[in-house]
């Protein structure tokens, strides 16, 4: 963080059951929990209390989701609630009776969304799928509109590009973007609808094509939101190659996450 001139962070957690971690994380995180689990936050936070903004998540399955929830708020300050992955749809009304706690608490919601890819007409062979298709959004975007919601992963950034449905790839590197896809659709229909742009995956999208990039943060300058998901300096890099002008610079940087999340 202080390499790359990062002040203060959303730090989340990952809860997960372990049944629905998809093994490739075993690979890359530490083998003392499930997931990202947020007692690590909590040491973290606790012993850096100016460079770190905690949040974690609750799983709307457990009947005892809100109580847990106000806990984390009440005793360890939270202050987001994500990452929000599990392999449950997004408009579950479980999960939807705990997006509107969120809005009642101020927490935004960052949710990841995995899909599995047609091919030819049927569903593909990639088992590790989280929250369903973007339009299993539409629910909670309509029901909870005191909630801010930032997507990000996969299956999230695919839909910038209008033949999403007929990608059968997970990152589409170097593909045109085709027509409007519905990230931008739903950026118009709902005002709690925002991006994350952290990840391989954000990367990925707003590489595809530049100009089209460009106008695209400018547009919707007000709910792009900086992250990085990620151990290197890429979105960074990229955002600056942009040229953007400063103001819609400085709000996908920081001023929209301290709009959500005053410190």
């Amino acid at each position: 963080m202080d390499a790359s001139g990062i002040e203060r962070t959303w730090l989340l957690s990952w809860e997960i059951p372990e049944r629905e971690c998809d093994t490739v994380y075993y690979e890359k995180l530490p083998p003392t929990g499930v997931g990202i689990p947020f007692r690590d936050v909590i040491d973290v936070a606790e012993r850096y209390p100016d460079r770190f903004i905690p949040g974690t998540t609750t799983d709307p399955r457990d009947p005892h989701a809100l109580q847990k929830l106000k806990a984390a708020v009440d005793i360890f300050r939270v202050r987001v609630f994500g990452e929000f992955k599990l392999r449950l749809r997004y408009d579950d009304p479980d999960a939807i009776r705990l997006f509107q706690y969120c809005g009642e608490l101020g927490l935004p919601v960052v949710y990841h969304l995995d899909v599995t890819f047609p091919r030819h007409g049927v569903p593909s062979d990639w088992q590790w799928w989280y929250g369903g298709g973007i339009e299993n959004m539409e629910a909670p975007l309509q029901l909870c509109p005191h909630t801010n919601f930032l997507g990000h992963g996969p299956g999230f950034w695919r839909e910038i590009s209008g033949d999403a449905d007929q990608d059968t790839v997970q990152y589409p590197k170097g593909k045109p973007i085709v027509g409007r896809g519905r990230i931008l659709e739903y950026l118009d229909k709902y005002p709690n609808f925002c991006c994350d742009l952290s990840g391989g995956s954000g990367h990925t999208a707003l590489s595809r094509n530049l100009d089209f990039t460009r106008k695209f943060l400018t547009d919707y300058q007000d709910r792009m939101f900086f992250g990085r998901d990620d151990f290197n300096n890429k979105m960074y890099d990229l955002l600056v190659s942009l040229n953007l002008p400063d103001p819609v610079l400085a709000k996908i940087l920081a001023g929209n996450a301290l709009r959500l999340v005053p410190v």
